[in-house]
């Protein structure tokens, strides 16, 4: 009789996030997600469920560890002006360390339109980066490091979105010292 192989759950999380992260939720197979699990199908059907409830506690822990990275970067001693700016340029340096751009966005593309759940999670963090980066603009406007007639909401916006679209343009011409010039531009922008 078979037995049932012994895991970490988290970890087993942590390896399956990686495979839809390079591959995506379509591209990836049961197979291999099993394989880098390390696990047989029954093991993860019995813990986990099926693909889908797979991927939806992958991506639910991607965007947290996301949203914390972003909340180490605008928390701490710097001025609100000075953490925006870090902000962008680590999005601009690290770019290309995610060689499989950002999951948030592969999954926004893949599958938000037509799977509600999905769409509320990566609704609710995209959200979330907005709130951080309004509250630095807030923040610098009201510390007089930006002038008091910037557009805020629109601004956030901009700010956020400009990350999503450096993904696409590394991806498509695997060129950092491009990105990083867009970083610069927007930080120029601001002042």
């Amino acid at each position: 009789m078979a037995r049932n192989v012994e895991f970490s759950e988290e970890q087993a999380i942590d390896k399956a996030m990686e495979v839809f992260w390079t591959n995506g939720y379509t591209a990836t197979s049961m197979r291999d997600l099993t394989d880098a699990m390390r696990i047989n199908s029954s093991s993860l059907y019995n813990t986990i469920g099926d693909k889908r409830t797979l991927f939806i506690r992958c991506l639910e822990k991607y965007t947290e560890q996301r949203q914390q990275r972003f909340l180490e970067l605008t928390q701490g001693q710097a001025s609100p002006l000075e953490q925006l700016k870090d902000l962008i340029k680590v999005v601009t340096l690290s770019i290309d360390q995610t060689p499989a751009a950002c999951m948030a966005i592969k999954a926004s593309f893949e599958m938000a339109e037509r799977d509600p759940q999905i769409h509320s999670i990566l609704k609710t963090d995209a959200e979330f980066s907005y709130n951080q980066v309004r509250d630095l603009l807030e923040r610098a406007i009201a510390e007089g490091q930006l002038h008091n007639d910037l557009d805020m909401e629109a601004t956030a916006h901009y700010i956020v979105n400009s990350f999503t679209g450096w993904y696409e343009m590394y991806i498509l011409n695997k060129d950092k010292k491009q990105i990083q010039k867009m970083g610069d531009f927007l930080i120029k922008t601001l002042l």
